[in-house]
Order: structure tokens, then C-alpha cells, then sequence
């Protein structure tokens, strides 16, 4: 089994930009200590890699982070880019003020599990709804779609929404011949801010993505 998801982590994680999470590409941020984390900043609102651990029932341990979206991804058909791309400027555009995307891995390294955790905050809640509304339309253009990166490689991907309600959205993201290995997405308008959870696995990941956006969204300021 552990064979399994060796082999199964080298072909998908290269891919995990693929899926809306987008850190392959980012540059993670050099450590230098432990930093001070100011109350009130997106830092402080994030989960901890233990909360994350306890809600998921598993070991995840830090990895990279961003302080801005990633520019959209290349994908086909063009309309695409938002469901490919929850988490880039398709979505948060230019108009934010805060930003940080911070991904959890499963601590063997095995590629079994990995959760991202997406704050946006916006200057007032009409343009936190807008990103929101961008995303929800978004979604509803598109069941599958395939992305291409910044190193050539391309990936077919097929999507299945569920209706939003008035600040929620759920969705699936599942790579074609990876198995049942898939991404679980919500995105909540909190206030001035629009989050997101990913959860990728392999299985059902949709409650664990839930409990991880109650939480979050509860530890952001309105």
C-alpha cells in the first residue's frame, strides 16, 4: 500500500497546481526562525498544521506558502480558468489586500493527503461577493477541462459542483487516471473575505474539507 501511494504521489503532485491549489509553482518563503504572527493578519487566522491534523485524522506538517494569487492557468477550453484556477487571479483578481495560501502535506511524504488553506480579504464585502460570484459562475461553465503548466506537462480534469448557497460553494475536482484520488474544494464569503479549503486524497474527502472550512472561516475576522 505503501508502494502504491509512492507511485500514485510522483504522478499527481507535479498536478497539484492543476487543481486549483497552485503552490508547485510558488516559491515557498525562506524560514528564518519563528516569526511574529500579529493578531488580526491572515497568518493569525490560519490553522495550525496540528488543528488541520485533528479535523483530517492524520499527520499533515507545513509546507509552502504565498502572500498573492498566481496569475490563471493555461487550460482549454479558455472559459475553464476559474474552475482549473479557484484559488489565482481568475478569482481574486488584483483588488485584494490580504493574501496567503498555505498548504499541509501528510508527514510520511506519501502524497496520501494534502490541504490547502486560501484567505482573500478584500477591502469591503461588495468585492469579497464579487470574487465570490466570479467563482460560482465560474463554475457552473465548465465539467472538465485540461491544464497544461509552466513545464509542458497537460492533465484532464472533471469537475462536479454542487448549487451554492448564498455564501457557499462545494465542488469536486478529479484527475483523470489517478484512481479515486481527487480534490475536495469549498469557498465561503466571510465578511470582507472570501476563503477556500482543499482537501486532496484519495476517497471522500468532502467532510473533512467541511470541518476544515467551519473552522477556518470561524478564526476570520468579518
Amino acid at each position: 500500500m505503501l508502494r502504491h501511494w509512492r507511485l500514485l504521489a510522483a504522478a499527481v503532485l507535479p498536478s497539484l497546481v492543476l487543481a486549483g491549489i497552485g503552490w508547485w509553482v510558488w516559491p515557498q518563503q525562506p524560514a528564518a526562525g519563528v516569526p511574529h504572527i500579529a493578531a488580526g493578519t491572515v497568518q493569525a487566522e490560519l490553522l495550525s498544521a496540528d488543528s488541520v491534523s485533528r479535523l483530517a485524522g492524520t499527520t499533515v506538517v507545513a509546507g509552502p506558502r504565498s502572500n498573492r494569487p498566481h496569475a490563471a492557468l493555461t487550460v482549454t477550453p479558455a472559459e475553464c480558468a476559474v474552475v482549473a484556477g479557484p484559488t489565482t487571479q481568475a478569482v481574486y483578481g488584483q483588488s485584494w489586500k490580504a493574501f496567503l495560501s498555505a498548504t499541509y502535506q501528510d508527514a510520511d511524504g506519501t502524497g496520501a493527503h494534502t490541504v490547502n488553506q486560501v484567505i482573500g480579504v478584500f477591502p469591503d464585502g461588495e468585492r469579497a461577493s464579487a470574487a465570490f460570484r466570479t467563482l460560482t459562475d465560474g463554475l457552473s461553465k465548465c465539467p472538465t477541462s485540461t491544464v497544461t503548466d509552466q513545464a509542458g506537462r497537460s492533465a484532464k480534469w472533471a469537475y462536479a459542483t454542487h448549487a451554492p448557497f448564498a455564501a457557499v460553494v462545494t465542488w469536486q475536482a478529479a484527475q483523470e487516471g489517478a484512481a479515486n484520488w481527487a480534490c475536495h474544494h469549498q469557498a465561503r464569503v466571510t465578511g470582507t473575505s472570501l476563503v477556500q479549503v482543499t482537501v486532496c486524497q484519495g476517497g471522500d474527502g468532502a467532510l473533512t474539507t467541511s470541518k476544515i472550512a467551519d473552522e477556518l472561516a470561524g478564526q476570520v475576522a468579518g
